[in-house]
């Protein structure tokens, strides 16, 4: 039999991930993310499915990013009805993910036809909540590194890959009439010293691999972020301010308290109110402690004392009331709150009554976009447009370095030193151009591999006849 794959989302760009694969005698979906960005990318979300949905057979998560899951309810919504493979943390992130992301799509479409600036008459949700909650009976979650057959020929595995919480390497076995294939996702690659998560796994052989990019053409400078951290806290608090750190709800939001709770057992940083002041982020937190097996912190979760997501300095706002009841805060607090660029959520109501005062610290833990309120910030704006209003920025702006979920150059190239054979072909996916033809080239030049840069609804015959 001949074996396929058709680039969907995830070729040219670091978002959309989907992957068809076509066996002959059964097709199915790696990843089924969302397209963000660029309104051209966004766009691709609303064209018809390259294919009729009732003949794709099952799906296959690595994660529960939504540029991996995002898309999920739209493709039920339009009829698919096959099972969705995942691991067990990854299965309870994307109802997390995708409940929050049916609220939004909805309250835009709402706020869109309130306003009339749409270009339609009625605007519509991408999908709702109804839409997402769908999703979740299909959901089939996994253990890892306990094979699992998705079809008589059909093998799947999974295995460690960092970045978030249940995230995995993909690899998948095709029995054919004659041989046996061996295709690997990675997926999205964490950090080999994460203090959470643990390190990708090492696969030793791939016949095919899809290798992500996102950093393909970064070396991460040599930081010591909990230091970093440390000190911009210090500062502030010296001059009797407030931080506020803007932070993804899933992975970002988790190691910041971790640091921040190594920082005060150490004696770093004062005591002082600490308010996880996002509902996202707190169950995404929960899952922690359901998910032991799936993370390094399992002996210090056991100690009550040691507990950084459970302590007296770390108080939990679930509500709209408690979240105001910090515009006016006075003092030495840290507030954590979404989004991490500062594009939306409840960080905005904090940035607004705190950023106009000298005494308070914004401290930006990631990177920030081009065109986000972050990355404006953190290049100087004297002024920041939220809510309508020219929001004086009189707080002190700090950006730390070294807290990123993705691998770098070095680490991609080190994970791919792991197989102890060359794949036939690797495509270097999940970037933006720069970033994978940077990546293709170290891999090409230093390991005499293979590679190719896929293109957006691309189709490629990975074997024939096998």
């Amino acid at each position: 039999m001949d074996v396929t794959v058709k680039f969907l989302g995830g070729a040219g760009s670091v978002t959309g991930s989907k992957y068809l694969i076509d066996t002959g005698n059964f097709e199915f979906l790696v990843d089924c993310g969302l397209f963000q960005g660029r309104r051209e990318l966004r766009e691709r979300n609303w064209d018809k499915f390259p294919m009729p949905v009732d003949e794709m057979e099952a799906i296959v998560l690595t994660h529960a990013h939504l540029d991996h899951i995002g898309y999920l309810p739209r493709l039920v919504k339009q009829g698919f009805k096959g099972p969705i493979y995942c691991t067990q943390a990854t299965a309870e992130l994307t109802k997390i993910l995708l409940l929050d992301s049916g609220k939004l799509q909805e309250e835009e479409a709402e706020y869109a036809r309130k306003k009339g600036f749409s270009r339609h008459e009625d605007p519509q949700p991408l999908y709702g909540i109804e839409d997402a909650e769908a999703v979740f009976p299909l959901l089939v979650p996994q253990s890892f590194e306990k094979p699992v057959e998705i079809h008589p020929t059909i093998t799947l595995t999974y295995y460690h890959a960092g970045h978030i919480l249940g995230a995995a390497i993909t690899k998948i076995k095709i029995k054919g009439e004659h041989q046996e294939k061996k295709l690997v996702f990675s997926g999205d690659l964490g950090r080999y010293h994460d203090p959470l998560l643990y390190p990708p796994t090492r696969i030793p052989k791939a016949d095919i691999l899809w290798i992500e990019s996102t950093y393909g053409d970064r070396k991460s400078a040599e930081t010591n972020p909990e230091a970093e951290l440390g000190l911009a806290i210090r500062e502030t608090f010296d001059r009797g301010g407030l931080v506020i750190i803007p932070s993804f709800a899933v992975g970002r939001t988790q190691l910041v308290l971790y640091y921040l709770f190594q920082l005060i057992q150490k004696g770093r940083i004062p005591k002082a109110p600490i308010f996880l002041d996002s509902p996202m982020a707190i169950d995404a937190t929960k899952l922690y402690s359901d998910f032991h097996q799936d993370h390094q912190l399992g002996a210090i979760l056991d100690e009550k004392e040691n507990h950084p997501f459970h302590h007296s300095q770390l108080h939990y706002f679930q509500k709209q009331e408690q979240s105001r009841s910090l515009n006016e805060y006075r003092g030495n607090a840290i507030i954590v709150s979404a989004s991490g660029m500062a594009t939306g959520g409840r960080v905005l109501h904090h940035l607004y009554h705190h950023l106009p005062h000298e005494r308070n610290g914004v401290i930006f833990v990631g990177f920030q976009a081009e065109g986000t309120r972050g990355r404006r910030l953190v290049e100087g704006e004297k002024y920041l447009s939220i809510y309508g209003n020219q929001v004086p920025v009189k707080a002190k702006i700090y950006q730390i370095d070294g807290l990123s979920a993705h691998a770098d150059q070095t680490e991609l190239l080190e994970w791919a030193e792991g197989f102890c054979e060359k794949p036939k072909i690797t495509f270097i996916v999940h970037g933006e151009d720069k970033n994978s033809e940077a990546l293709a080239e170290k891999l090409q030049h230093e390991l005499g591999w293979q590679t190719l840069i896929p293109n957006y609804l691309e189709s490629v015959v990975l074997f024939e006849g096998i």
